[in-house]
């Protein structure tokens, strides 16, 4: 996208911030730094002691976050998963604050460089980190019917997955699909008409951008880190855009909000230990503003909680986050 086109819009702004109830020294931590929106806004709220790590594998988005200049702030051109990563290399044991805004954003999706929209012809790329991994083009060529169609059925939850499925192989072997027009237009036609609204391509790039990305395994793998990195009081908040991740983060954190204790103990509430995780009321979703201003933020979900003295059992979120993504 270039320099000068139009800011990206973070969603749930304010309901984000205020779920992190910042501490003006304290030390937070943006998973997503995008196009700083969020960033930004933490950083109005720090005082002169306070801190912000930022960290985005977009190089574009790592570009952009050069041009902030605050000495509060560190950008790091990493995938969230190495959160501790990046947090040892800095210095910081513990956080107060972490936000995590999952997805794909408004610059990506605008630039048909990148390959992530069917609504203009690009490269058929759709890697948040262009360096890392096969592009989606590459997959495509060399994944068997089976594992095409498990992909866009899985992570799109697309119903039509087999004749997608069977549409892109009988294309590949006439020439290599290497254009999103290419891929939509392949899609259109094995789908037809979907509802008003809605492009037929829709759920095959999602679930190829989903895969190409492995970004359900980033978030299963980011949300015990991040938990396990917060100070007491600390306050994690995740803004997630389809269900398939907000499924991860609900269980995760239901799970470290719970008591892992059998249910038939003999204990008053009272004597109950106390959860690692308080959770910080329901998942907020946009006002109907936002959502006219923006129509991006309409399946939007903001969930929060805030970490307690008590201990962590990592591993056992780590299982629970590994099987609501495989599953």
């Amino acid at each position: 996208m270039p320099q000068d086109a139009p800011a990206h819009r973070p969603v749930l702004l304010a309901e984000a911030i205020e779920a992190l109830a910042i501490e003006p020294a304290g030390i937070y931590l943006d998973l997503t730094f995008g196009r700083g929106g969020h960033s930004r806004e933490i950083l109005a709220r720090l005082g002169p002691a306070g801190r912000l790590i930022a960290l985005d594998r977009d190089p574009a988005a790592v570009a952009a976050a050069r041009a902030l200049e605050d000495p509060r702030f560190s950008i790091h051109r990493a995938r969230f998963s190495a959160l501790e990563r990046v947090l040892d290399a800095s210095g910081v044991e513990r956080v107060h604050g972490v936000l995590a805004d999952l997805g794909v954003s408004s610059p990506q999706l605008e630039d048909p460089a990148r390959g992530f929209s069917f609504r203009a012809d690009g490269p058929l790329d759709m890697r948040m980190d262009p360096g890392e991994g096969p592009s989606a083009a590459q997959w495509l060529a060399e994944a068997s019917q089976r594992q095409i169609r498990e992909a866009i059925a899985r992570y799109g939850e697309e119903r039509f997955a087999e004749q997608i499925a069977k549409a892109i192989v009988a294309a590949r072997a006439r020439a290599p699909i290497e254009r999103t027009g290419q891929l939509a237009a392949i899609v259109a036609r094995a789908v037809g008409a979907r509802q008003a609204g809605q492009d037929p391509a829709t759920r095959t790039f999602q679930a190829l951008r989903i895969l190409v990305n492995r970004e359900l395994e980033e978030v299963a793998l980011m949300l015990p880190a991040a938990l396990a990195r917060l100070a007491p009081g600390g306050r994690l908040a995740v803004i997630s855009f389809h269900s398939l991740e907000d499924r991860i983060v609900k269980r995760v954190l239901a799970a470290a909000a719970a008591n892992a204790l059998p249910r038939d103990l003999p204990l008053t509430a009272r004597e109950m230990p106390q959860p690692a995780v308080r959770l910080l009321g329901r998942a907020r979703r946009p006002s109907a503003a936002e959502v006219a201003a923006n129509p991006r933020a309409r399946s939007a979900r903001l969930r929060a909680a805030e970490r307690t003295e008590a201990p962590l059992d990592r591993a056992r979120l780590e299982d629970i986050g590994r099987r609501a993504w495989q599953s």
